[in-house]
This record gives structure tokens, C-alpha cells and sequence, in this order.
């Protein structure tokens, strides 16, 4: 499918800007894409057998919903790929009341699913939509498309950037409420990436992290089961049958696995000892049958896709097209945050928090968005290098580049 739409564009948009060579999509950076859902649906196949055998009596059941999804993503990255990134910056305010919208609409008991005491889901067909995820992609919009409009204001002036935050802190509580503190914090990483990056004043940015710091480190304070998983996070073994389990049971499959692992299928963790393995400690997982290499290479491909996403950004700004440089940038924050907070987790350097790891955990709202807004960035990409033609020369293209 990727493969038709590349075609598409570069025949119809070479007809429309004429240019002297038809413009591909960044096969590199769809490769990469599609080798992470890849090996997300094996991981994620192995990781769940044994639970999905328990519950369901179907040790394949995760692993077709997974493949779905994963199917699904493709369909969205295509989609995204479609649809020209000017119409997000021109639907600013229905990005900011869809993400209102759904953060009260899931408190709403009979609308909001719980699930272990937190209600962050709605039940839609055949998949529950988790809000936080369409949330985080509401607000990188939203606030890029107000750097673009009020950039002078926000960079010169401390209430240019104060006015956005009070929409943020607003999201932030109802997010609280559900409760869910892990998108919070992305959510709130990704908006300081963006205006770090669209030159907001360094005092400013410093004040805010400051602010930021203390309000996170008082809801830790005055909850008990966020401060019980700090101290569980803090000394493991001296609870180790209790806030402790996970990251010891995550340690333990680190040691097990060593350099090159047990192999692919024989982690013995996943065996109702390490809780959630395909979900939020998938990581561990991977440690265990692929041992440290494998998640060595896990991250270089990560590091290659934020980087091609970092890259594609800063084009973006050269070209001054500051809306789609700011939201590529939002996405390339989210990623890297989420990859950084999901490993530092399983292994033992952050408190225990549930964060997915990009296109490989399990969950369908997840990855669905997730690749919505990776067919963003290759959307992004593909509209730089049509402009740069009509500038200049495709010998040329590679020099600015």
C-alpha cells in the first residue's frame, strides 16, 4: 500500500509543480516503520502466549488483535499521508475541543472504561481508543499552530507563553483525574520541546521546568501509590514481593538474558512472573530472548527514526514551514520520550511508570495514533521535498539538505 501511495504522489505532484524528477517518500524511514511494527507483533506474540493461554484460552488471541492493529497502522500511515499538513494547522480549534471533549467524556461513568482503577479508555467497536494517546497528538498540534500565529508574542513576552500553559495545566488536571501522570508528563515534555525549539527565551523555559518539577514532585508526594512506587523504584529488594516485583522481575530478566539471551520464545519471566510483559515491560522481554544486543540494535533503530524525524524538522524550518517544522518536532519529542521513560523504566533507572514503547507494545489506540503521526512526519517530508524543487534544481536539493 505504501508502495501505490508513493507512486501516486510522485506522478501526480510532478505534474503539478513540474519538476524534473518525480519525488519518492523516505523508503528508509517507512523501512524502519514497518521493521519496528514487525517486530513488535513477534515480540508482543511471545511475550503474551502463556497469559493469553490463561485467559482466554486462546494463546494466539493477542497476537492476531496485534497483527490487526498493526495492519490498521499501515492504513493510518497511508492516511496521513493523504491529507496535506496545512489542514491540521487550519483545524487548530477542533484539535483543542476534541482533546476537552474526550478528557471529560472518559470520567463520564457508562462512556469512561475502568480498568484497574483508572478509567482512560473508551469503548468504541472493536477497540477500546485510550484518550491520552489522541490527546498528546491534539496538543502538539494545537500549540504549534499558536507558536505559528503568536510566535513574537510567546518569544518576547512571559505572558505570550503563560496564556498557552493555562490550556495545558487544564488538560493536565482532567489527564490527573483519570488518573494518568505518564501522558501528563509526556504531553507536557512534548509542548516544552516545541517551544524550546521555536526560540522561547531560556529564563522563561528554566522557570517553567522549575514549576513543572515541584507540581510533579508534590503529586508524587500526596499519593500514596505514586510515592509507594517511588520507594519501590528506589529500593526493590527490600519489597520485593510488593512495590518492588516488577522492576525486580524485569531486573531478573535482564540477568537472565546477559549479552545474547535465551532466544527468541524461551524467556521463562513472561511465565506469570513478570507482570504486564507485553504491555508496558515488553523491553525486559526482548532482554531475555535477545539478550543486551538485541536491545542495543532495538535502540539504534529508534535512534535512526527520531533522528530522521529531528531532520525532517529543521528542514522544515529552513524553509520557513514553522507549522510542520513544530509538530515534526512534537513528534519526534514524543517518541524519543516515550522510548526513554519506557526503558530507563525496565531497567531499573526511572520509578515504574505505564508507558508503551513505541509500535512495539501491545495496544491498539496506541500504535494507531502513533503511526497517524509517523505518516504526519513522512507526510512533512515528502511536502519539503516538493517546495525545495520549485526553489531550486533537484542538483541542488542535496546542498540545502
Amino acid at each position: 500500500m505504501l508502495f501505490f501511495i508513493r507512486n501516486i504522489f510522485s506522478q501526480r505532484n510532478a505534474k503539478k509543480v513540474r519538476i524534473r524528477a518525480p519525488i519518492e517518500l523516505d523508503m528508509a524511514f517507512v523501512c524502519l516503520v514497518l521493521a519496528l511494527l514487525a517486530f513488535g507483533w513477534i515480540m508482543v506474540s511471545s511475550a503474551s502466549m502463556v497469559d493469553a493461554a490463561y485467559e482466554f484460552h486462546n494463546p494466539y488471541f493477542y497476537t492476531i488483535r496485534q497483527g490487526f492493529f498493526a495492519i490498521l497502522g499501515v492504513v493510518a500511515i497511508a492516511v496521513a499521508l493523504i491529507i496535506p499538513s496545512d489542514n491540521y494547522q487550519k483545524l487548530y480549534k477542533i484539535w483543542l475541543i476534541v482533546a476537552f471533549v474526550l478528557l471529560v467524556a472518559v470520567l463520564i461513568p457508562h462512556i469512561g472504561r475502568e480498568v484497574n482503577g483508572s478509567r482512560r479508555w473508551i469503548p468504541l467497536l472493536v477497540i477500546n481508543i485510550q484518550v491520552s494517546e489522541l490527546v498528546k497528538l491534539c496538543a502538539i498540534m494545537y500549540f504549534s499552530s499558536y507558536l505559528v500565529r503568536f510566535g513574537d508574542v510567546a518569544r518576547d513576552t512571559f505572558k505570550g507563553v503563560l496564556k498557552p500553559l493555562i490550556i495545558l495545566a487544564v488538560m493536565a488536571v482532567l489527564l490527573l483525574k483519570e488518573p494518568d501522570f505518564g501522558a501528563t508528563v509526556v504531553m507536557f515534555a512534548c509542548v516544552f520541546g516545541i517551544m524550546f525549539m521555536a526560540g522561547v527565551k531560556l529564563r522563561w523555559f528554566i522557570i517553567l521546568i522549575v514549576i513543572g518539577a515541584v507540581a510533579a514532585t508534590l503529586l508524587v508526594v500526596f499519593e500514596p501509590y505514586r510515592l509507594a512506587r517511588l520507594n519501590g523504584f528506589l529500593d526493590p529488594w527490600a519489597d520485593a514481593n510488593n512495590s518492588g516485583y516488577q522492576l525486580v522481575q524485569a531486573l531478573i530478566s535482564y540477568g537472565r538474558g546477559g549479552w545474547f539471551g535465551d532466544g527468541l520464545g524461551s524467556g521463562i519471566q513472561k511465565q506469570f512472573f513478570l507482570p504486564e510483559a507485553h504491555t508496558d515491560f515488553i523491553v525486559s522481554v526482548v532482554a531475555e530472548e535477545l539478550g543486551a544486543v538485541g536491545v542495543i540494535i532495538l535502540l539504534f533503530v529508534y535512534l535512526t527514526l527520531i533522528y530522521k524525524g529531528m531532520k525532517i524538522a529543521r528542514f522544515a524550518y529552513q524553509l520557513e514551514r514553522h507549522f510542520q517544522s513544530y509538530i515534526a518536532y512534537g513528534i519526534s519529542f514524543w517518541v524519543a520520550f516515550q522510548v526513554v521513560v519506557n526503558v530507563g523504566v525496565n531497567i531499573g533507572v526511572l520509578p515504574t511508570k505505564g508507558l508503551t514503547l513505541p509500535l512495539i507494545s501491545y495496544g491498539g489506540s496506541s500504535l494507531l495514533i502513533m503511526c497517524f503521526a509517523l505518516g504526519i512526519l513522512l507526510r512533512v517530508d515528502f511536502e519539503n521535498k516538493v517546495i525545495s524543487d520549485e526553489i531550486m534544481p533537484r542538483y541542488k536539493y542535496k546542498k540545502i539538505k
